[in-house]
């Protein structure tokens, strides 16, 4: 999800409407955080969490459906891949703000990516090695 958030930066919408794509994913995450606890942790039937998704998306419901029954299987998906993203922005504002001009954003990212998928804590921890390391 953070690698989204990039083609914004990058420059890659020239327009609002090359960026109503990038937009209508944001909102289809949005709905999965919803959908996820309403499943696991407010006892939402599966209908209902059907019924929500599609009032709030524009998805197909053959989407909409097959997706349902994805997080009714693995509790806490959608919500792992927002955390994620949450961790890997706050990391990049820390190398920002402690790098200033040193901060690279190309060896942030091969830093970050050079493990593979981690725990976020050793990530965090590799992170603040990698930025006392570039200072």
């Amino acid at each position: 999800m953070y690698s989204e958030s990039l083609g914004e930066q990058m420059g890659f919408y020239q327009d609002p409407y090359s960026k109503f794509g990038q937009l209508s994913y944001e909102m289809w995450r949005a709905v999965r955080l919803v959908v996820d606890p309403g499943l696991h942790a407010k006892g939402w039937s599966r209908r209902q969490a059907i019924d929500f998704f599609a009032a709030n998306s524009g998805k197909p419901l053959h989407d909409i459906t097959v997706e349902i029954d994805r997080y009714i299987v693995w509790p806490g998906q959608a919500i792992s891949y927002k955390i994620g993203e949450l961790k890997i922005t706050e990391l990049r504002r820390m190398a920002e703000s402690r790098l200033g001009d040193k901060f690279d954003i190309r060896a942030f990212h091969d830093e970050l990516l050079s493990t593979g998928c981690i725990p976020l804590q050793l990530l965090h921890e590799r992170m603040e090695a990698w930025i006392k390391r570039a200072v």
